[in-house]
């Protein structure tokens, strides 16, 4: 029996022939489907999200970071939601937002 009958006969007074067991067990599965998102879903990527807030928040001059875009480079000034950061032997200046940091290399504190 699918969801659209079982609630069209719920809605009309009659039980299905299955009866109250069967709401409960479609009721039960319903509640098992939210688990299962929560659990699977829902749950790690607010996990990673937090990660990826304290990796942001944490950033600080002198670290050397990877780029989104796979530029790897030292942060040698910050602001609010920017960064300046240098690149290469040439000493290349480059200005990207803080949101575009995939990762930190190397800490400041651990470089020197």
């Amino acid at each position: 029996m699918n969801l659209f009958t079982a609630f069209l006969t719920a809605a009309d007074g009659a039980t299905p022939a299955g009866g109250t067991g069967s709401m409960i067990s479609m009721v039960l599965m319903i509640v098992g489907f939210i688990a299962i998102y929560y659990f699977l879903i829902h749950r790690p990527q607010k996990k990673q999200d937090a990660e990826r807030k304290q990796l942001l928040d944490n950033l600080q001059v002198g670290d050397e970071i990877t780029t989104t875009g796979g530029i790897i480079g030292k942060i040698i000034s910050m602001k609010e939601e920017t960064l300046m950061m240098e690149t290469g032997n040439d000493k290349t200046k480059i200005r990207i937002l803080k949101t575009s940091v995939r990762r930190v290399d190397v800490k400041a504190e651990d470089a020197e």
